[in-house]
């Protein structure tokens, strides 16, 4: 990690000898305390909103729909996590609902995907190009689920593990830390190539595959970019507020 040393520019300099010298009842260093804080608060605060108006210009990706029979799960884009696109399947009716997220914040630097195409040769480096899915697989009347933790590529799926949990277990991301109370199965690679393949069609008959990522990346575009403007919103109220008595 590299630390910096920030240096204060001419016009934090400037800013601090005013804020002194309108301050002749404080001692000389808690004058400058004060006015170090205001200044600095200054500072941070034009950056925020210069950042925040940049932010807010950017364009949006081209509208794109999830492809059918998905449809998106309504408020998805204002929860912080949770499903985004949801089907029903089969006569049995199975729901299946699907979780999304940057793979680069999820899973450590090579971690093992079972891919069923080229990708994850590293000819794909941008984060926004590697996606992190959690798959649901439910039934009516039954207590449990079928969670899949994939990779998505724009031309493959990965399967990284899959577990039956019961349906109030912790789903999308929080699925990857929580410690499960029992067998979660063998891990994903050391199984048999025939059974791994056999997974690979079952998610595929779910319509679990590369089809997914141009609605994923730019529902995900979209999502991270809210966030982003709401977070400068939100850091920049935080420090403009005035400090309570």
């Amino acid at each position: 990690m590299m630390l910096r040393r920030a240096a204060p520019s001419a016009a934090a300099a400037a800013f601090l000898r005013r804020a002194i010298s309108a301050s002749p009842s404080l001692s000389s260093a808690a004058a400058i305390a004060v006015a170090s804080s205001s200044a600095v608060n200054s500072i941070l605060l034009r950056s925020l909103k210069e950042h925040y108006k940049e932010v807010s210009k950017m364009s949006p990706p081209p509208k794109v729909g999830p492809p059918k029979p998905y449809t998106i799960v309504k408020g998805a884009l204002d929860e912080p996590s949770g499903p985004v696109l949801r089907r029903v399947y089969g006569e049995a009716g199975e729901e299946i609902s699907i979780s999304v997220a940057r793979l680069a914040n999820i899973m450590p630097s090579g971690a093992d995907f079972d891919s069923d195409d080229g990708a994850g040769e590293g000819e794909v480096s941008e984060s926004i190009s590697q996606l992190f899915l959690h798959v649901d697989i439910t039934r009516p009347g039954s207590c449990k689920s079928l969670q899949f933790l994939c990779g998505l590529y724009p031309d493959a799926v990965g399967i990284h593990s899959v577990c039956l949990r019961s349906k109030t277990s912790e789903s999308g991301a929080a699925a990857t830390v929580s410690v499960g109370s029992g067998y979660q199965g063998r891990i994903f690679q050391e199984l048999d190539e025939k059974v791994r393949d056999a997974f690979h069609l079952y998610i595929e008959a779910r319509g679990i595959n590369e089809k997914l990522f141009p609605f994923l990346q730019a529902w995900l575009y979209v999502k991270d970019h809210r966030n982003l403007v709401r977070w400068f919103k939100n850091v920049g109220t935080f420090i403009s507020e005035p400090k309570s008595e």
